[in-house]
């Protein structure tokens, strides 16, 4: 037979297969998962055992099926963000939903983007391990029963049904070059940010066969830094409402939820697991050792395991204000002094927010303390319409409001400085300068001592005491990093920074 001959053979016994696997093409979760575990060899548990965790299934189901298939029903579709354990099997995950999105949906275009190359070429050593599984590799035939229209590179895989997943590096170029169906980013807490943004514009929707395909972005990661990139998709220390319908794309779960079923002979009470575990493990159905898991809690902080094992929330070591605790800091205003007065701070921006806080000072329980009472945040707005806010508010006039020292700069177009125009509106304003490091400690002072409250309403100010971080960039640096959560801290340090408990002029008791 002719090289041609042998040639043709070859691409109709591949065509063959492909065919018959995507006339078995899944139109239920079990059969979904049946093809998983019978065709891949991998049984993914399909049951959590945490309050508050889903399956590791529950990502491939949302995956698969949040595409719309001609005729059928419209399952969730749209971006995912899921935030799992370390060893958890996210990337392995994330390979299996590829392939069966390369296997049924024909044409489908796909990019992986890893925190680096390296992470993104784990996910592609797991996507060659599945194709080389005996589904999709006959041995018998060599390479023509194979699914694969070329041999398969480091760098990308194209089916014979025209689908096709290529990595991107982490750079620019590599990203603002690309439009495709669906990106699937791992380990996303190592993402450069201005990276992460650009890989937002990349998808497109269309039609894969029998499939209405939706453009979409999925995030698969631990959160183990305060302020990362986690932090913001998973919505941690965010205010509420402020990305509504996030809840509904985030899929979570811990390294219990993935556990192998512990035997009934281990005793409960004297194991190392019990205090986070509670016996749950005995009903879990995953592929981890127990075993790995107390070797594994044995070796971690309790911060690092409690961060990325149990996916509770990121450690606290880059944290400006790791003492601060809702559970303390944060409360209603209670009975005070009756010199107790109310005081200010306020932070400037334009295109960055404008924040003003209310807070009162005086005498609670036997001690002096701070209690900010109340918040405006705003932006987009000039200096005049953000005093006419504070004034509209309701409180009386505030015996003092401290600021940015930068506030008393002349503007070259007008000839006065904000603190001029402050003074002009009957505030009465206080500035200091000082380190930034310095104030930050004064703010930690009162916040070490319990004398330093926070009212529930003020949610952006609580947000940003919880993910406002040094620049992670630099073990060296004492400098807070400026990307989003410092503008409300600012404004309180301005106000720690400037208080003198001994002037007070204005009374708020029965307010």
């Amino acid at each position: 037979m002719s090289d041609r001959g042998v040639m043709g053979g070859v691409l109709r016994r591949s065509s063959f297969r492909l065919r018959m696997i995507e006339r078995a093409c899944p139109r239920t979760a079990g059969e979904l998962h049946r093809f998983v575990k019978r065709g891949l060899g991998l049984d993914v548990p399909r049951r959590a055992v945490v309050a508050g965790s889903v399956s590791p299934f529950e990502y491939l189901r949302r995956s698969f099926f949040g595409d719309e298939l001609a005729g059928a029903e419209r399952a969730e579709s749209g971006d995912l963000v899921v935030w799992a354990n370390r060893g958890g099997g996210k990337t392995r995950l994330g390979a299996v939903a590829t392939l069966v999105d390369l296997l049924f949906k024909p044409g489908i275009q796909m990019r992986i983007l890893g925190g680096s190359l390296e992470q993104s070429q784990r996910m592609h050593e797991h996507l060659l391990q599945l194709l080389e599984t005996p589904l999709l590799a006959d041995r018998r035939v060599g390479a023509g029963g194979s699914v694969l229209a070329k041999p398969a590179t480091g760098r990308g895989v194209t089916l014979m049904n025209g689908s096709r997943v290529e990595l991107l590096a982490q750079s620019h170029r590599s990203v603002r070059g690309t439009r495709v169906h669906k990106l699937r980013c791992d380990e996303v807490e190592e993402f450069v940010p201005e990276v992460w943004q650009a890989a937002q514009l990349v998808t497109r929707s269309g039609r894969c066969g029998r499939w209405k395909v939706h453009g979409s972005v999925h995030a698969l990661s631990t959160a183990h830094r305060i302020g990362g990139l986690m932090s913001t998709l998973t919505g941690m220390h965010e205010t509420p409402g402020e990305n509504a319908g996030r809840s509904g794309r985030l899929l979570r779960w811990t390294a219990l939820d993935v556990a192998e079923r512990c035997p009934a002979s281990r005793d409960c009470a004297s194991c190392a697991l019990w205090e986070d575990c509670g016996g749950v493990a005995k009903g879990s159905r995953g592929f981890v050792s127990i075993d790995d898991l107390l070797v594994q809690r044995g070796r971690a902080s309790v911060a690092t395991w409690r961060a990325e094992m149990l996916c509770e929330r990121p450690t606290r070591e880059d944290a400006v204000y790791p003492m601060f605790d809702p559970a303390l800091h944060v409360r209603a205003v209670g009975a005070l002094s009756e010199d107790a007065v109310l005081v200010g701070g306020m932070d400037f921006g334009l295109r960055s927010p404008t924040v003003y806080l209310w807070a009162v000072v005086g005498e609670c329980e036997g001690r002096e303390v701070v209690h900010v009472v109340d918040e405006l945040v705003a932006r987009d707005r000039t200096l005049g319409a953000n005093v006419d806010a504070v004034l509209a508010r309701g409180w009386p006039l505030a015996s003092w409001v401290s600021v940015d020292p930068a506030g008393l700069a002349r503007n070259a177009q007008t000839g006065r400085s904000d603190v001029e125009m402050l003074r002009e509106r009957g505030l009465r304003v206080r500035t200091r300068r000082h380190r930034v490091r310095d104030g930050i400690e004064r703010v930690r002072s009162w916040l070490d001592h319990g004398r330093l409250l926070v009212d529930p309403r003020c949610e952006r100010l609580i947000h940003s005491l919880q993910a406002y971080h040094f620049d992670r960039r630099s073990d060296a640096s004492e400098e807070p990093a400026k990307d989003g959560p410092d503008h409300a801290v600012d404004a309180l340090r301005y106000l720690i920074v400037n208080l003198d408990l001994g002037q007070r002029s204005v009374s708020v008791v029965g307010y």
